[in-house]
């Protein structure tokens, strides 16, 4: 088994040292530490485990603390993957698929809280095995069996019995500089719902995917629970719960926490970008309002998941054999009303207007559910945030407020069907198989939901019920179908992570002020434009997540462009607003993946 590792070792050195010449940022250079001894050992952001060189113990006071022999990078990489596919044989046979799933996070976790640098190198190369466990779906069980799962800290916690103190707070994180937040208040993770304080998993994993995707240097991030208490009783009766046992704030009291909060970040690192992350409806509107014209930040629910759904819809043009320009054309029933439902139609609806240049038409060939069927004017108490995309009744035919899901797809016959309702099955067979009478040569069905049982079909049921010519796109993971007949039903993973690690580091490096519409949009086309038409006509919409790392390239460089031509982008280190301006669109891809951090074991000096 050791001759097996050992050889397991040197492919994967052969590898890593291809990969090296493909990113200029990747030769280390010296790190200034002001540890020494056991702390090195204890700081996971330096610690390199047994692979300290003989100098580097001498200097640093670590030797006697190690075993005399000195593991290097390659061996340590394999050892992990061969511990990780132990693990795997081992639990084939497990019956429970939430068992495996956490077994896996722990694995990958423990190393996390060892060696970052181990563990990120991990993650980018193996990125399409690991990405379901630090990211969806796995980190919905990890958040609800938080408590029990907690082992040492990650990020900062921030409550309501802070309030007053968060000025002097911020300053407790050891990092000196900032460029990117993750922030929730534990409302609504995932399909779950309030989780309070468990909620915490959610940046941690999204911004995994930030160092993993956009090489966001993982020194350099923060995961932030602001926890404002939790409505959810079973929490509250728990005596695991970490978080405050007290119901949420609401109203002036919950804006105020916010408040504090946010000034405090921008006080100390001005130039931090922040991500809200699964906040309830009408606070993830609200906060997007409130701040997005103050500083750089922006909602990946609404904004991201809307990014990612229109770079699908375009796709689905496409795959249709028809124009781009024909997307005003596409009839689309939408089911879920909440934040990433609305924040897809108002992206659809926006670039609509920017196709046809008739805005207040935009919207005709978009139907909204929700739980309580078709969503029009006439609807007592209709939420004020679904106002512009509620039907006229007198412009709907037979059609009325209320109307199921089923009855409005079988009258509308639409060209996409797609949910983001957190309610798993709401796609049963009835409604897919009314998505064969779809006006369309090639319907789709998007369902966004997650995590996997929270999604509205799965691929298996869409291809079996809807046809074997339609699309899907899942938000969570499923394997292609297979047809028969050597024929393959390809499914699409539409998840966020796509965009929003694109739209960050693009925000980040052009200095971008505020996160515009114009961003965002041009982000989703380029995300849109990005397979050939081969693939598309395959009915592959989105690329292979081992690819992220070019994608995210490629989004960023036109977020950068977009930030520059709406006069947003102030520049970033010694590169200015006129420097972007000048560069091609090969150039701002160069610089882009110029500032892509990866992991390597750094000489280590000390400072005192």
């Amino acid at each position: 088994m050791e001759r097996g590792m050992w050889n397991l070792a040197r492919f994967v050195a052969s590898r890593l040292s291809r990969s090296r010449r493909c990113f200029s940022s990747m030769i280390p250079c010296p790190c200034i530490i002001h540890k020494r001894g056991a702390d090195i050992l204890h700081d996971p952001w330096i610690n390199k485990d047994t692979g300290f060189p003989l100098t580097e113990k001498n200097r640093l006071g670590l030797r006697g603390l190690l075993p005399p022999r000195v593991i290097s990078f390659e061996q340590q990489y394999a050892r992990f993957i061969e511990s990780y596919r132990t693990l795997e044989k081992n639990t084939q046979n497990e019956s429970d698929t939430s068992v495996v799933a956490l077994a896996k996070w722990r694995i990958l976790n423990r190393l996390h809280d060892r060696n970052e640098t181990l563990y990120f190198r991990v993650l980018i190369d193996n990125i399409k095995d690991f990405a379901p466990i630090i990211y969806t779906p796995t980190v919905g069980l990890v958040c609800q069996n938080y408590s029990g799962l907690f082992r040492r800290p990650r990020g900062m916690y921030f409550s309501a019995k802070d309030k007053g103190e968060m000025m002097s707070m911020i300053y407790n994180w050891p990092a000196q500089r900032v460029d990117m937040i993750v922030l929730t208040d534990g409302s609504r993770i995932l399909g779950l719902g309030d989780l309070g304080v468990h909620g915490i998993g959610i940046p941690i994993g999204k911004l995994d995917m930030y160092v993993a995707a956009a090489g966001l240097n993982p020194q350099r991030i923060l995961p932030v629970m602001l926890d404002v208490g939790t409505n959810n009783l079973k929490l509250i009766d728990d005596p695991l719960y970490l978080g405050l046992r007290q119901p949420r704030l609401e109203g002036e009291e919950y804006l105020s926490i916010i408040d504090e909060f946010i000034e405090a970040v921008l006080t100390r690192w001005p130039k931090a970008i922040i991500q809200f992350e699964d906040f309830q409806m009408k606070w993830a509107f609200e906060t997007l309002k409130r701040y997005r014209r103050r500083f750089c930040m922006f909602n990946d629910d609404v904004q991201g998941t809307a990014g990612v759904a229109l770079a699908g819809l375009l796709g689905t043009v496409r795959a249709q054999g028809r124009p781009l320009d024909h997307f005003p054309n596409q009839k689309i029933v939408v089911v879920g009303a909440g934040s990433a439902g609305l924040g897809v139609l108002t992206m659809a609806v926006q670039a609509v207007a920017k196709m046809t240049g008739k805005a207040e038409t935009a919207s005709q060939n978009f139907f909204l559910l929700d739980k309580d069927g078709l969503i029009t004017k006439g609807r007592k108490n209709l939420d004020p945030t679904a106002v512009p995309f509620a039907k006229d009744p007198g412009q709907i035919g037979e059609l009325k407020d209320g109307d199921s899901l089923l009855e409005v797809v079988k009258k509308v016959k639409p060209d996409v069907l797609l949910g983001l309702s957190g309610v798993g099955g709401v796609f049963g067979e009835e409604v897919l198989k009314a998505m064969r009478e779809s006006g369309s040569s090639r319907p789709a069905i998007f369902a966004m939901s997650n995590p996997t049982m929270n999604a509205e079909c799965t691929a298996t049921e869409a291809f079996k019920y809807a046809g074997e010519n339609m699309i899907f796109a899942s938000g969570s993971p499923f394997e292609d179908v297979k047809l028969g007949k050597g024929k393959v039903g390809y499914v699409n993973q539409a998840n966020n992570m796509y965009l929003f690690p694109g739209i960050g580091l693009g925000a980040l490096v052009s200095g971008a002020r505020f996160i515009t519409d114009g961003m965002l949009q041009a982000a989703a086309e380029r995300l849109a434009s990005y397979m050939t038409d081969e693939e598309i006509q395959k009915g592959i919409l989105f690329p292979s997540v081992n690819s992220i790392r070019d994608i995210t390239a490629e989004v960023g460089a036109v977020v950068v462009r977009a930030a520059v031509e709406e006069e947003v982008a102030e520049g970033y280190l010694q590169v200015g607003p006129r420097d972007l301006a000048s560069m091609s669109e090969e150039e701002t891809v160069k610089y882009v993946r110029s500032h892509m951090w990866y992991p390597n074991y750094s000489p280590l000096v000390q400072q005192k």
